[in-house]
């Protein structure tokens, strides 16, 4: 009975079969893949997002707590003080406009102090006869009941603290000062060296204004926010900027540091728990800010998968349309055929007729197109070998004319010992290039080719940069084909600093890469120009095509095929080239010399 099911889903037309083993076994499977890839990205740049966060809101808890502590600061020198504790234990023995005087001084010299960095830091002493002193202008007349009967003295008073942080709802600072909604206070009693209480103290701190001052920088997009334990909003980074309730009540479930993503305003909401004040640090950033280039990738990307899926599937139907009927036993003896590399043979003496002379022509097609094959492989390695000396000889001359010019300005300018040097630079580079017999040699001869190439170029550009090696040891005897760094070097300063005045930078660095560490990878980063200005000035200026990175690139692949590669990376500022070979270790003996013939 399942059978009989099967044998009806199951196409019978080879073009069908095809296209559903296609969709079957590829074109699902795939689609599924980069879904959970893509998803899986997302995943990690939220995570690595959110872990950026909270950096940032460790830092403003550091600083917070920066603030907190002037407050504790500024009560420790006011307790120390004995004029202070003189003038609240006996106030008394002077005048109350001497009290005011002296307490405004104490005031002034805090404020003024090396350690108060926050000039938004207010005092309020209480004595216990009915005096207040402050350091700043109220916003309404003090009143002394009204202040020392405060449900923060008395909460402290209930639980028999000796301080307690509060922020105020209600700013009683001066508008003239401050325009700040809120305040933080620390509310604390004033005692002796025997523990006596002789005042009372709120020290209060503008920390909206330490709020938007460390938040200036800030993504325009990315709120911050400073809520209580209950879910109460004290402070926020952009004006009529709200938190859900629902991103409310699952940060006040969690006293630590997380995030979470609110589906509703579809924003990452990632916060941190102030222990000290039993706060909360938030921050939400839009979802679009963080994934906007990934979504336009995702869509360029399955736009163009999808194309291409539909391309090949009409190529396959065409031809499923033209392969559908039977094949015969000449087909399969063609397909061992092409498996054992045309070698095989039919059997003449069971075919008949036209059949026989179909054999014989097979048999002896397979004879001919085998000695013809192995004749085109030997021509294609002649071809292979005179291309590649026709390629290395063809740097000859561009090394020489570069050199030459440099010699030429050089010359012109004024007659100085430097000329001796770029000869002798330059001998080192022609004799390695004439010297046919070698197409590798040790990565360490490659950078003294290297190093002579670069003073000959410092001269010529009055050191106007600067070249960095950066290798391993052990890398020393690796082999390399001959003046393959020269031709990025000089791509580098040609393009990349032909219009800087100083200030250039080539860095080369060796390394070996590779699961089984099998490549050699040699890069050439600079930080010139880049692509398109360098573009630019050679279409302005240049009337030649360059031939180094061409004349690189076809070395790589006639001596390692498809085991080479050069890659070519636009930086933000410079460009990167990257080459990639064979990992081959050539130590020599003592006594021979270090390259290889």
């Amino acid at each position: 009975m399942m059978r009989n099911w099967l044998g009806y889903l199951v196409p019978h037309k080879l073009k069908y079969r095809l296209f559903t083993v296609f969709v079957l076994v590829i074109l699902l499977p795939f689609s599924a893949l980069n879904v959970y890839n893509y998803t899986k990205i997302e995943t990690l740049v939220q995570k690595k997002i959110s872990e950026q966060s909270h950096e940032q809101l460790n830092y403003l808890h550091r600083s917070l707590e920066d603030q907190l502590s002037i407050a504790f600061k500024t009560l420790i020198f006011l307790e120390q003080d004995s004029d202070v504790r003189y003038i609240l234990q006996n106030p008394d023995k002077r005048s109350v406009l001497e009290n005011k005087e002296l307490m405004e001084g104490k005031f002034k010299g805090l404020n003024n102090s090396f350690f108060l960095y926050n000039p938004s830091v207010y005092f309020t002493l209480l004595d216990d006869y009915g005096h207040v002193y402050t350091s700043y202008q109220p916003k309404d007349s003090l009143d002394y009941e009204l202040i020392s009967t405060n449900p923060s003295f008395v909460t402290m008073k209930e639980t028999q603290s000796t301080s307690l942080w509060v922020p105020d709802d209600d700013n009683y600072v001066s508008r003239d000062i401050t325009r700040s909604p809120t305040l933080v206070s620390l509310y604390t009693e004033l005692r002796d060296r025997n523990n006596r209480t002789y005042g009372k103290a709120r020290i209060s701190i503008d920390f909206s204004f330490w709020f938007q001052s460390v938040l200036k920088k800030s993504e325009r997009e990315q709120a911050y926010f400073i809520l209580t334990r209950k879910g109460e909003l004290i402070a926020r980074s952009i004006p009529d900027t709200e938190l859900s309730p629902e991103a409310i009540k699952q940060v006040a479930d969690l006293p630590s540091n997380g995030f979470w993503t609110d589906k509703r305003s579809d924003t990452l909401v990632n916060f941190s728990y102030l222990s000290s004040l039993d706060w909360y640090m938030v921050d939400r950033i839009p979802l679009h800010i963080l994934f906007k280039e990934i979504e336009s990738l995702k869509k360029q990307y399955f736009v163009t998968f999808y194309m291409i899926t539909a391309v090949f599937v009409a190529i396959a139907f065409m031809i499923a349309y033209t392969f559908t009927r039977p094949l015969s036993r000449m087909q399969i003896k063609m397909k061992e055929a092409v498996r054992k590399d045309l070698r095989i043979r039919l059997h003449e003496d069971v075919y008949k007729g036209e059949i026989l002379e179909l054999a014989r022509t097979f048999n002896t097609m397979m004879v001919d197109m085998n000695g013809l094959i192995q004749r085109l492989k030997a021509e294609e390695r002649q071809k292979d070998a005179v291309h590649f000396q026709m390629l290395l000889a063809q740097m000859n001359p561009h090394f020489l004319l570069n050199t030459l010019n440099t010699m030429k300005w050089i010359g012109l300018r004024n007659q100085n010992e430097e000329i001796v040097e770029i000869c002798l630079s330059l001998g080192k580079l022609l004799e390695t290039s004439l010297n046919s017999d070698v197409d590798l040699i040790h990565l360490k001869d490659e950078i003294e080719l290297t190093k002579a190439f670069v003073y000959i170029q410092q001269v010529r550009y009055g050191n106007r940069f600067e070249v960095e090696f950066s290798y391993d040891e052990e890398l020393v005897y690796t082999l390399v084909p001959k003046l393959s760094l020269q031709p990025l070097v000089d791509n580098a300063i040609r393009h990349g600093f032909g219009n800087m005045e100083e200030g250039g930078k080539i860095q080369i660095r060796m390394s070996v890469s590779g699961v089984a560490r099998e490549r050699l990878t040699l890069e050439v980063e600079d930080n010139g120009m880049g692509i398109v200005h360098s573009k630019l000035n050679q279409e302005q200026g240049r009337k030649r095509p360059g031939i180094g990175l061409t004349n690189v690139r076809e070395r790589l692949r006639l001596l390692f095929k498809d085991k080479g590669e050069l890659e070519m990376v636009e930086l933000p500022q410079g460009m990167l080239f990257r080459m990639h070979l064979p990992l081959l270790l050539s130590e020599p003996f003592e006594s021979a010399p270090h390259s290889i013939t």
